[in-house]
């Protein structure tokens, strides 16, 4: 065995990993963090895709292309008058690469703040034994430790289209869309996913002209059905063309002359787009690249996924697996909470992760935000429910903020009123879901909601006002 011994090695150091390297030496182990993510000079990078190019940098370059929409369309109802308005690209960029950064330099910081051993590299299983796993880590320096506990957290990959590889020119995953280096005239996205329209709302909103093909017949298909109604209806009015039911067949990429995607349409007839650049979008898929599962016999499933239980053990004693490269949603949050979760269990304690109360959030704009089920998910249960819904344009602060699109909607036990499902569509629902999530998590009723007083005027009180409208009784609409 290695003489560089660890109570807990973490391999990844994303929002599962690092999180879960931090709380395992809060608690007193001695730990290790393994993560190969760089910088363009080499330097080290932790914080993995949602760091480095994906929830961070696409909030970043949201806030811009808002800032930029905002100077265009919006000042003037302000009184606010702008002349001579010019986008520098490459400034907006630098100002994003600048956030990433300090996140990255913020999760180092917090390393050795919690006496965390940071290896930069790429962590692979060597062998497994009655003394604990050794572990290859594959970098600048090549060498070798040992862990009485591994904790795998290696994330997850974007899912190509097959024949039409990624080259983050013009056929880009979440990595390229983050870094075009100018306004395209012609944007098309494959696939609805949660990146892909993110990003495809920064370049709207900055020019481009944006088309979206998704297979399937409905719109953002795993959002209660009138919220996705509510958004499509929103996007469509900015500009955005969406078609659905598409089925694309053979995707050329025509190098300086863009990207050609040749696709039947949901009524059968033949079409082709043809655009600069190409998002595909399509869902990711579990990294287990040069891990080395197969060296301590590691069982993965037939997506290529770390088969766990519902304490995230894996089949080998004392291997964990968190976050992407795992069952369940792929959210770092999610990630973060298994990762706290399991370092308490490697002390012994009661780690604590409900899947019904883990928020979605699309940051579009509107932004689109869940939690609970679907309107959609309790009929096919046969649930009885109640819903109610209010809209933000009888929101006194959406008003004044000049954002009245959505809605929030509320879904409650129709005998007991225990809240089911929060679904917001509109300003600021990132943060609005929370209260949502804290009431589920306590069982709260829609009449609890209903009855706790929401500052005035906040858009908050339009989540109060969703709640009474299960019991048919808002005041404002």
């Amino acid at each position: 065995m290695s003489n560089k011994q660890f109570d807990v090695v973490v391999i990844g150091g994303g929002p599962g990993g690092y999180i879960a390297a931090i709380r395992a030496a809060q608690l007193g182990f001695n730990t290790a963090c393994i993560d190969e993510w760089k910088t363009k000079d080499g330097k080290p990078a932790p914080g993995g895709t949602c760091t480095n190019v994906g929830c961070i940098p696409s909030k970043a370059l949201l806030q811009s292309s808002e800032n930029f929409e905002h100077a265009g369309k919006h000042f003037a109802d302000h009184g606010i008058q702008v002349s001579g308005l010019a986008l520098d690209v490459a400034k907006m960029l630098g100002r994003k690469d600048a956030v990433v950064k300090q996140n990255n330099d913020g999760i180092l910081f917090l390393f050795k703040k919690n006496k965390v051993t940071f290896f930069h590299g790429r962590g692979s299983f060597v062998k497994s034994g009655a003394e604990g796993h050794e572990i290859q880590v594959t970098g600048a320096a090549n060498e070798t430790i040992a862990a009485k506990h591994v904790i795998v957290a290696t994330g997850s990959n974007a899912r190509a289209l097959p024949g039409a590889p990624f080259d983050e020119v013009n056929i880009l995953s979440n990595d390229g869309a983050l870094r075009v280096p100018q306004v395209p005239k012609k944007l098309g996205l494959i696939g609805s996913g949660v990146i892909g329209l993110e990003m495809g709302s920064v370049w709207r909103r900055l020019g481009a002209e944006v088309t979206i093909l998704e297979g399937l017949p409905t719109f953002l298909g795993a959002v209660d059905e009138q919220i996705a109604k509510e958004a499509q209806k929103a996007f469509t009015k900015q500009g955005l063309k969406i078609e659905l039911g598409v089925k694309v067949g053979e995707v050329k990429n025509n190098g300086t002359q863009g990207v050609t995607v040749a696709y039947t349409n949901a009524k059968g007839e033949a079409q082709t787009l043809a655009v600069d650049k190409l998002i595909v979008s399509i869902g990711r898929v579990p990294n287990t690249i040069g891990l080395k599962p197969e060296a301590i016999g590691l069982q993965l499933d037939e997506r290529g996924a770390i088969i766990v239980d519902d304490l995230c053990r894996t089949n080998v004693p004392n291997v964990w697996a968190i976050g992407d490269v795992v069952r369940g949603p792929m959210l770092a949050h999610k990630a973060e909470e298994e990762g706290v979760a399991v370092a308490e269990r490697i002390a012994g304690q009661h780690g604590h992760v409900n899947f019904n109360t883990i928020p979605w959030v699309i940051y579009t704009s509107p932004e689109i935000a869940w939690v609970g089920q679907t309107e959609q998910q309790l009929k096919a249960a046969g649930v009885a429910y109640k819903a109610g819904t209010f809209p933000f344009m009888a929101n006194g602060r959406a008003r004044a903020l000049g954002d009245t699109t959505g809605m929030v909607k509320f879904l409650a036990d129709a005998k007991t009123d225990e809240i089911l499902g929060v679904h917001i569509v509109g300003p600021m629902a990132s943060e609005l879901i929370s209260e949502a999530v804290v009431a589920m998590e306590f069982k709260a009723s829609a009449e609890d909601i209903a009855r706790i007083c929401h500052a005035h005027p906040s858009l908050s009180e339009a989540t109060k006002e969703a709640a009474l409208a299960v019991d048919k009784r808002t005041l404002n609409f």
